[in-house]
């Protein structure tokens, strides 16, 4: 694929950065790019730093969407320009590349990359920053090419890293910190001395990777790799696909989630509170002023706070969904009158005391849960029929007129029964049922799925990242 040509200025580079972060779900408006373009306006462009800190002040609504600004911005604002080349390698000329690719070097042998990891090794213990720039970009030409045909030829920051090892330097730099008389003389300096090189190291990757990138969208075109290959914000990561850190990341985000939801619930609230208009009072009291409804009477109601049930399940991927929805709804229990959770597996046990408690240490939520709670039976597999049969028997006291459900998972039953009655015992003695599936709809019914079996007796819909939980949860919850 050819690449596509690059911003002419700094002003279409500033236009296509702001267009890919709206690609990544920033609210960017008209405004606000008029104040980046000012901003950098003022600032010049001289200083890419400068540059970057303008843009972040203008563009950004908070710290969460900082880790994927600098990502875009290094892609727009690259250290090196396009044309530039490596530094020390004479320009090839090849027919056969699109204009404005980097030529490839031969691969290096194991002298160059021992070569390449001393001078890693003495860039690290100086902390030198361009130096580290000019390996990173070295390191990458040099280890990371791949593909054999014009076509095919690509970057990769995860074979570079493979090949130069740089997390095996920690040694080393240390004895070079020692030697320098910086690092050294007691075991609590020494740990706070390996913790600076392992910062100093993963901050090297970095580089890597963002040079890597740099040189993909030299053929790709910057707008196409800045769309696929920059990380998504937390709150746009699928919840199936979602590592250990990003679930962690996740969870701290749950307090402002829940404020912000809070807020938005609370003014539908005081909506709801001002009433209908009433029609026949309305019509009653404008013969008064000749017909003319100038003062309409509202039917004022007092609005209950609703009961929220969770029936959620915690097995295998899906368990991180139900983990963060389950303390996302602990950060709002103040707006409902009755908070009840029930976790399950093919068991259904009540959990809302331990969900009370994740308050304090979330990261730990999931492992009590499957410690203290009775969540299996004889199988450790989901069993969607078994667990809301004993839903429906043991605890269908909890439902009521002003209960409203909420169903978290997959509803993949491994081949069993999924037992369509239980589930509509449940919708008939609740308000609403609400069914939320991390998995896409295309998915849906698919293998060992009943998901459009059950979306006939209750509302399913599609749940796969915090935005969505957070939209659902804001329009579906009566006030």
């Amino acid at each position: 694929m050819s690449a596509r040509p690059e911003p002419a200025t700094p002003g279409d580079r500033v236009t296509g950065l702001v267009r890919a972060l709206r690609a990544h779900g920033f609210g960017i408006g008209t405004g606000e790019t008029v104040d980046a373009g000012l901003a950098v306006t003022a600032v010049g462009f001289e200083d890419r730093e400068r540059v970057r800190e303008a843009l972040a002040a203008t563009l950004l609504h908070g710290a969460g969407q900082r880790r994927v600004f600098d990502h875009v911005f290094d892609l727009y604002f690259p250290l090196r320009d396009p044309g530039e080349r490596d530094p020390g390698r004479a320009p090839e000329r090849d027919p056969g590349r699109d204009p404005g690719e980097e030529p490839r070097p031969a691969a290096a042998g194991p002298e160059e990359t021992t070569a390449l990891r001393e001078r890693l090794a003495a860039a690290l213990a100086a902390a030198d920053e361009a130096a580290l720039n000019l390996l990173a970009v070295e390191a990458v030409g040099a280890l990371g090419g791949f593909g054999a045909t014009p076509g095919s030829d690509g970057w990769s920051s995860y074979q570079t890293l493979s090949r130069l090892r740089p997390e095996t330097l920690l040694a080393r730099v240390r004895q070079a910190l020692r030697a320098a008389g910086a690092a050294g003389g007691t075991e609590f300096a020494d740990r706070l001395t390996d913790d600076e090189i392992r910062r100093r190291i993963e901050d090297f990757r970095e580089r890597v990777r963002t040079e890597a990138r740099r040189r993909v969208a030299l053929r790709q075109g910057r707008d196409r790799v800045a769309r696929r290959a920059v990380a998504a914000t937390p709150d746009r990561v699928d919840f199936l696909l979602a590592g250990r850190d990003q679930l962690d990341e996740l969870r701290r985000t749950v307090r402002p989630l829940a404020r912000r939801l809070a807020t938005r619930l609370a003014a539908r609230r005081r909506r709801a509170a001002r009433g209908e208009i009433d029609l026949r009072r309305t019509l009653r009291r404008s013969l008064s002023t000749g017909g003319v409804p100038v003062r309409p009477v509202l039917r004022r109601r007092r609005p209950g706070r609703p009961e929220l049930v969770l029936l959620c399940d915690v097995s295998g991927s899906v368990a991180g969904f139900a983990h963060f929805t389950m303390l996302l709804v602990q950060a709002l229990h103040d707006q409902f009158s009755r908070v009840r959770v029930f976790a399950f597996v093919n068991r259904v046990d009540e959990v809302t005391d331990l969900v009370a408690r994740g308050r304090t240490d979330p990261a730990g939520l999931g492992e009590r849960i499957l410690a203290e709670a009775t969540l299996t039976g004889w199988h450790g597999q989901s069993d969607y029929g078994t667990a809301l049969g004993e839903f429906a028997e043991r605890h269908a006291d909890v439902l009521g007129p002003r209960s409203v459900v909420f169903v978290l998972g997959d509803a993949r039953t491994n081949r069993s029964d999924p037992n369509l009655p239980a589930l509509k015992l449940i919708a008939d003695r609740a308000r609403r049922v609400y069914w939320l599936n991390p998995e896409q709809p295309a998915l849906w019914s698919t293998g060992d799925s009943v998901a459009h079996a059950y979306a006939e007796l209750v509302d399913m819909r599609p749940c796969r990242n915090a935005r969505q939980l957070a939209e659902l949860i804001g329009r579906l919850l009566p006030v």
